[in-house]
């Protein structure tokens, strides 16, 4: 409605202005504006409207003005040659129009679609996730419950050897208290690779905990000073979210170890001003010149997870040499909402 009164008043105060520099100043193309207003914001119909009554308008202020023509037809002649020319205008401005709708809606449709597909996909990589935390949570209940149980039931077997080799006297019990040794070894070893596998429960207490065996692990293991830091526990109750965490930092100290062969790894967990920071730290090799181009799966794994969780992921040399990883999570994204 603000268009089409718009678009009326426009070609009146063109008409006046029209008659005011007298018929001899054509004002034609300036009839346009409100024409081709019309148009465009009202429509084909009303384009049409305004055209005839610019015609009319402009001639009628012409007569007004003191025009004189030879005989009724040359202003006749000229209105049709300028109401043609404004519907031709018309006829191009609606065109243009629809193909401008018709491209919008295209763009809102690819649009719709391509947040569905990312939607989708988003959904799809959490539910990948979740699976291979099942898994990976399975196979560690199977190393402890079945593997462990045999390598104890190895070490029991040993043990009666070795004392009945004691009895006789045998210089073979030497040997079997050595098989006993490597069984428990065994069991120590399997039992790790069960907790890294599967953690236990990740919320506050469970992740501290679970960070801390990992660096305690990873210290016994690999013969590195792998130390844990967290001075005040944030305050994570969501066990998806934590379980990102700790795997986001059992990847960095991977990592670290294939990469980047350092003598100390630093785990810190904190809160930050209401956000979770969880960060890995090392004295190693550092990162190639070209990691930013060639980022492997497993740091795109990490950025996944923090992605997952609402968090934002880093990788950045450390200034003192090795790499600083750093994983930063709104406090609010990890704690569940209190049930009404």
């Amino acid at each position: 409605m603000f268009y089409a009164v718009a678009s009326v008043v426009l070609v009146a105060a063109i008409g006046l202005v029209d008659y005011l520099t007298g018929y001899a100043i054509l004002f034609s193309a300036f009839y346009l504006i409100p024409v081709a207003m019309a148009a465009w914001r009202v429509g084909g119909v009303f384009g049409i409207v305004v055209s005839v009554l610019s015609v009319v308008i402009s001639i009628a202020g012409d007569y007004a003005a003191g025009a004189h023509y030879p005989n009724v037809f040359v202003p006749i002649w000229n209105g049709v040659i300028g109401l043609t020319v404004y519907c031709v205008v018309v006829k191009a401005l609606i065109s243009l129009r629809k193909l401008q709708l018709e491209l919008e809606e295209r763009v809102r449709q690819r649009t719709h679609a391509l947040a569905n597909e990312i939607q989708e996909r988003a959904r799809l990589e959490k539910e990948i996730l979740e699976i291979s935390e099942r898994e990976q949570r399975r196979i560690g209940h199977d190393l402890h419950d079945s593997l462990c149980q045999h390598w104890a039931a190895t070490a029991m077997a040993g043990q009666v050897l070795s004392e009945k080799l004691a009895e006789k006297s045998l210089p073979e019990t030497a040997d079997a208290k050595q098989i006993v040794k490597l069984a428990e070894t065994g069991i120590s070893l399997t039992r790790n690779l069960a907790r890294g596998i599967s953690p236990a429960e990740m919320e506050t207490e469970g992740l501290v905990i679970a960070l801390r065996e990992l660096a305690a692990n990873i210290t016994q293991m690999f013969k590195i000073n792998c130390a844990f830091e967290c001075d005040l526990p944030p305050a994570i109750d969501d066990a998806a979210a934590a379980t990102h965490l700790y795997r986001i930092a059992q990847e960095a100290i991977n990592n670290a170890i294939r990469h980047g062969k350092p003598k100390q790894i630093v785990i810190s967990l904190s809160n930050q001003k209401g956000r979770v920071e969880l960060t890995a730290e090392d004295d190693g090799t550092g990162l190639p010149d070209d990691w930013q181009k060639n980022r492997g799966l497993g740091t795109r794994i990490m950025a996944h997870r923090a992605a997952m969780i609402g968090g934002t992921f880093s990788v950045e040399p450390n200034p003192t040499g090795g790499t600083f990883v750093k994983c930063s999570v709104p406090l609010a994204a990890v704690t569940r909402e209190p049930a009404s």
